[in-house]
């Protein structure tokens, strides 16, 4: 099988150890009308350290077989809501905490 990569979001986590399955999507034009057409697939994908989560996305590459169904391992994690939020979150807490404190509060804190 020559070497493939796909990028998809992973939609099904934590059910199976070291497994989740991601939907890649890509685009047909259908013969008779023209218009674009949407067709995803979804495969199971080897995720050796368990760390992709629901709406991650990822890249994905063929490998030889796991196990019965798993032709697929984790190339990449592209983007990650969660670890994002959480980002978010970490830096907000850390401008609310250079806003809050004065000059007259740091100089008390060294003193």
């Amino acid at each position: 099988m020559p070497p493939m990569a796909f990028k998809g979001l992973v939609t099904k986590v934590g059910f199976m150890n070291k497994t989740a399955t991601v939907t890649v999507s890509r685009w047909v034009i259908h013969k008779l009308t023209g218009k674009r057409i949407e067709r995803s697939k979804k495969y199971l994908v080897h995720d050796e350290r368990n760390v992709l989560r629901k709406d991650d996305f990822v890249t994905i590459r063929n490998c030889p077989p796991v196990s019965a169904l798993k032709r697929f391992k984790l190339e990449r994690v592209l983007k990650s809501p969660e670890t994002e939020r959480e980002l978010a979150r970490a830096h907000r807490t850390l401008a609310d905490i250079s806003t809050t404190t004065t000059p007259a509060m740091l100089q008390r804190a060294e003193a």
